[in-house]
């Protein structure tokens, strides 16, 4: 795989998503769920859609219950619990894996594109970040202590990149 485009994901309605759709956009790909620590962080993930949207910004959201059985709902009650607790209206997507041999092949493919710290493969905890310019590259990856205000800067700078 070179790009994101490359790439079908399976929305949380059961719907298959080639990520060819969103060709052209910067997307932040974020691991979520619904009972962690940095849940909260819905709503800082949701003000960033709303405020770049319509440049051509898309957050989407892979629920995964991996990390200490934080996001152990169906994907029904994940999609509620999201639109109900934090006005979610960015994409969200079926719970995956991450990690693992199970791990989506998105995922396989974001951890190598761009490895953690000491350069480690794996998702740490939910709400790791992963941002991809408009060539559909890897051009950036956070922590999940990194709120999601802290990303505007680098956001704006890809939504102006060619």
């Amino acid at each position: 795989m070179t790009d994101i485009y490359d790439f079908e994901v399976r929305q949380i309605d059961g719907a298959q998503v080639p990520l060819s759709r969103f060709k052209g956009q910067v997307l932040l790909i974020v691991n979520t769920a619904s009972h962690c620590g940095f849940t909260p962080q819905f709503g800082g993930l949701e003000k960033l859609y709303e405020q770049y949207k319509d440049r051509g910004f898309t957050v989407l959201g892979f629920p995964s219950n991996q990390f200490a059985n934080q996001d152990p709902g169906s994907d029904d009650e994940i999609g509620a619990f999201c639109t109900k607790n934090y006005g979610v209206s960015f994409p969200m997507m079926s719970k995956v894996d991450v990690n693992g041999s199970g791990a989506i092949p998105l995922y396989q493919w974001l951890v190598k594109e761009k490895p953690g710290l000491l350069g480690s493969t794996a998702i740490k905890w939910n709400f790791t970040k992963f941002l991809v310019g408009r060539d559909g590259r890897v051009l950036q990856r956070y922590a999940p202590l990194d709120k999601p205000e802290s990303l505007a800067r680098d956001i704006e700078a890809a939504l102006a990149a060619a």
